[in-house]
């Protein structure tokens, strides 16, 4: 978690915290209940830590105001799903919460609130996702407030729409955050082509992942940074599987070196992370999900943004079964502890990372 950031003094917030049980929280919300809506209680939250925040009334004895409040674990932000009742009284004490734990962000979920409402509460629209949301998979729109400094631009929000092409998505949607992508061109046969390019059959690994980026915008400046000579993501698999595989990976770095694809054996550290993000590079980042979802599959995240004690990435994935929407995975705040946990993956402890420069200059449309 990152650091408090220096705030004024404000007057504290009158609020309870509790975590959210979907079968008793709703007796303890009195006059409040009927107006809970529905997806509080028939989707399982328990993964994100889900808590009532509410507020008393005049008289202190009865509920004014209540909000569903939930995040990824190991990351910096909270997201109200829904609030009921005295609404800008609730979100102001959810405010307060998130400040006095020292987190960067506050989201609020569009189910139920108005682009009005948000921004009288001081929240900036978030421009939706790419891809359409499925039913009951997320909110339409999503609104965010930053409780210190922003990390800048915001990036489109695209996800993947396959379970493996996330390193593609990644590097699509860092290519569109800088410019040299149009934000129309990124769609699902972008996704495809350019994860066929750089697929280990079927996950993109860091070299195979660089040379096909490199291969797409032969203008923009490519590092991978890979600390292991060895051929990655293939100890799941059997012993004749992993023979081709690893020949392929030897073949993309045979390839790096013909096209001039810089393959740094060291670990890139968090501190050379979030310096590249300040000179305004994308790091295209392999991280495990076991911290933030529960299960340890390599996924790839962009690093794109930062603010202080934490990097902003962009997550292509989100686990809709358990309430996790595109508003949790875009513009998502991970501690810098946290994230160099992450980033370390099995079984070498090895760092796996793309780094994408300023393109020199206007690339020529690929074929």
């Amino acid at each position: 978690m990152p650091s408090p950031q220096a705030q004024p003094h404000l007057p504290a917030v009158r609020r309870v915290v509790e975590p959210f049980d979907p079968d008793a929280s709703p007796s303890l919300l009195g006059r409040l209940a009927h107006e809970v809506p529905e997806r509080w209680r028939t989707v399982d939250r328990s993964a994100h830590a889900p808590r009532l925040v509410t507020v008393p009334g005049d008289d202190g004895t009865d509920r004014a105001g209540a909000a569903l409040v939930t995040a990824r674990p190991h990351t910096a932000y909270l997201k109200i799903v829904d609030a009921v009742g005295d609404v800008p009284a609730v979100v102001e004490a959810v405010v307060a919460h998130a400040r006095g734990l020292g987190l960067a962000q506050v989201k609020w979920e569009g189910w139920t609130v108005s682009p009005e409402e948000a921004a009288a509460a001081g929240f900036a629209p978030l421009s939706p996702p790419l891809t359409p949301v499925e039913d009951e998979a997320g909110p339409d729109a999503g609104h965010v407030r930053w409780l210190g400094d922003g990390p800048g631009a915001e990036p489109p929000y695209y996800g993947q729409t396959t379970h493996f092409s996330c390193g593609a998505v990644t590097a699509l949607v860092a290519q569109a955050h800088a410019g040299t992508l149009p934000r129309g061109a990124l769609d699902r046969e972008a996704e495809l082509t350019l994860w066929r390019d750089a697929t280990n059959f079927p996950s993109c690994e860091p070299v195979g992942l660089g040379v096909a980026v490199r291969r797409t915008w032969p203008s923009s400046p490519v590092t991978v940074h890979l600390n292991t000579d060895l051929p990655v993501f293939l100890g799941h698999l059997p012993e004749k599987e992993q023979e081709w595989r690893a020949l392929l990976q030897r073949t993309s770095r045979t390839e790096a070196g013909r096209i001039g694809v810089p393959v740094d054996p060291g670990r890139l550290s968090l501190t050379a992370i979030r310096d590249a993000v300040g000179r305004g590079e994308h790091v295209l980042l392999l991280v495990s999900l076991a911290g933030m979802q529960g299960f340890d599959v390599p996924h790839w995240v962009l690093c794109h943004g930062v603010v202080p004690g934490a990097v902003v990435i962009e997550d292509p994935w989100a686990h809709a079964v358990a309430g996790d929407t595109w508003v949790d995975a875009h513009l998502l705040p991970v501690p810098d502890a946290s994230l160099d946990t992450m980033s370390v993956l099995p079984p070498e402890d090895f760092r796996g990372a793309v780094s994408i420069g300023r393109p020199r200059q206007r690339d020529t449309p690929q074929g």
